[in-house]
């Protein structure tokens, strides 16, 4: 631009002044530069959708932590015989409801939020959602093996989707497709930072959830922003503590690292063999000529049988059913034999499989977070014997997630937060990369992939199964 074209874009009153008819229009030229992403928008956005999904989740965990999982617990654990009708019933109104009023019944919770990502540039249909939402707290409210976090992500991706076709016709915020996908992740990591108020897991998972060896980076900022204020949003109602608080030390030597490498290995090989045994009989009941509530009472049914086997073995107050936040308590405070541990894992990964692979709506998260740990006690107590047994535990359950979800970052990170164990990042570091590099491309998404590869035909047909 000539210097006679800037000095006319300056206001009159400016323009006798030789010192600002010179240096205004260069300052205006690098304030220009250096804004020229559009970044401030997300300051207002961010905090919008934050906002948004903090206070959908914490409707969604008020109902499902506080008023309908804890009677019916309390009520299976008291009658053994009820977890066979409640679960068959339970998951049989989720077929109905799927089948019945929505789409597609196959299509929900995080795999259609990286489907959608990937294909849709973030767009959600909004007319389902509050019917997948139902379909959630049926599944997990009667002893469905899932967790919060499947609704969760959904509820905020979705959120953050609707938002955009809300924010879009306002032309101040200069939104386009690009911004939809941006704010489909931001919506994600806020419902993942507000069910496990842990908000710096809730954005590394969000950008590590669409590909298997890479980040969805164009979201940081809003996704942090995001992330913190429904973090606060729902601290409101539950309080900031961590979710599964248990007491770390943070000394370990040397020898835990190697230990921890050899538990990572074999967290990765169990992942590898349950994250491809439930993708085949994902695939198989998508293809099953069935109704697809029948396929669900079929699940519900054996998921019952797996709670059943375990309370017939080991009675007690630890069972694999439901969102099993107090078993993440019980696993890490009280002490269980190596036995009983790995029982309830393997039971634990069965009923996960069974529910989630018969089309139950939620996410496995919790389930293998669980079961990592699980193992990771079993693994301290009988092969390393080694009084730390929370060091293991953390270690077990970073690694069976980074295997199983391809997000070795957030795994850590996660528990971190959520455990208060922030004295085995390193130990769990090495866990995870090992269990990641060892469990390969197995991953329990289907949608997920490689950074800039597009899957092949024969790969979109399994994708979509």
């Amino acid at each position: 631009m000539s210097e006679s074209r800037r000095t006319m874009n300056l206001p009159r009153k400016f323009s006798q002044y030789s010192l600002l008819r010179r240096h205004l229009p260069l300052v205006h030229e690098d304030l220009s530069t250096t804004y020229a992403r559009n970044l401030h928008k997300w300051l207002l956005i961010a905090p919008i959708i934050g906002i948004l999904a903090g206070l959908a989740i914490t409707g969604i965990a008020e109902v499902l932590l506080r008023k309908m999982w804890p009677p019916v617990l309390a009520y299976y654990l008291h009658h053994h015989w009820a977890i066979i009708p409640g679960l068959v019933a339970g998951c049989a109104l989720t077929g109905l409801i799927m089948q019945f009023f929505t789409p597609d019944p196959n299509q929900h919770s995080t795999e259609e939020i990286i489907q959608s990502y990937h294909e849709h540039e973030g767009f959600v249909d909004m007319r389902s959602f509050p019917q997948k939402l139902l379909a959630a707290v049926t599944t997990v409210g009667l002893g469905g093996s899932a967790a919060l976090e499947g609704p969760s992500i959904y509820g905020g991706a979705a959120i953050g989707s609707w938002l955009w076709r809300r924010l879009s016709r306002i032309p101040r915020f200069r939104l386009d497709k690009r911004d939809r996908r941006i704010m489909l992740i931001c919506g994600a990591a806020a419902g993942m930072s507000a069910v496990f108020r842990a908000p710096l897991t809730g954005i590394v998972f969000a950008l590590e959830m669409p590909y298997k060896d890479d980040l969805a980076h164009e979201a940081l900022l809003p996704s942090l922003i995001a992330s913190v204020v429904s973090y606060m949003t729902l601290g409101v109602f539950f309080g900031s503590e961590p979710l599964f608080n248990f007491s770390s030390a943070a000394v370990y030597t040397m020898k835990d690292l190697g230990w921890s490498a050899l538990l990572g290995l074999l967290i990765g090989v169990i992942a590898m063999v349950f994250v491809i045994t439930f993708r085949r009989l994902r695939r198989f009941v998508v293809q099953w000529d069935f109704p697809h509530w029948l396929k669900l009472t079929l699940g519900g049914l054996l998921t019952a049988l797996c709670g059943l086997a375990f309370l017939w073995i080991y009675p007690g107050t630890l069972v694999p059913l439901g969102p099993n936040y107090e078993a993440v308590r019980d696993v890490l405070v009280f002490g269980h034999t190596s036995r009983e541990l790995i029982c309830f894992g393997i039971l634990k990964l069965a009923a996960t499989a069974f529910t989630l692979g018969a089309g139950g709506v939620s996410a496995m998260f919790v389930p293998l977070f669980l079961s990592g740990g699980s193992f990771g006690i079993a693994f301290a107590q009988s092969i390393v014997h080694s009084p730390a047994v929370g060091l293991y535990a953390a270690v077990g359950m970073a690694s069976f997630i980074a295997a199983a979800y391809k997000t070795p970052l957030a795994a850590v990170v996660f528990v971190a937060e959520a455990t208060g164990g922030h004295g085995f990042i390193i130990p769990a570091l090495v866990g995870a990369a090992v269990a990641y590099a060892i469990s390969g491309d197995a991953s329990v998404s289907g949608d997920q992939r490689l950074h800039g590869v597009r899957p092949t035909v024969t790969e979109e047909v399994h994708l979509h199964s």
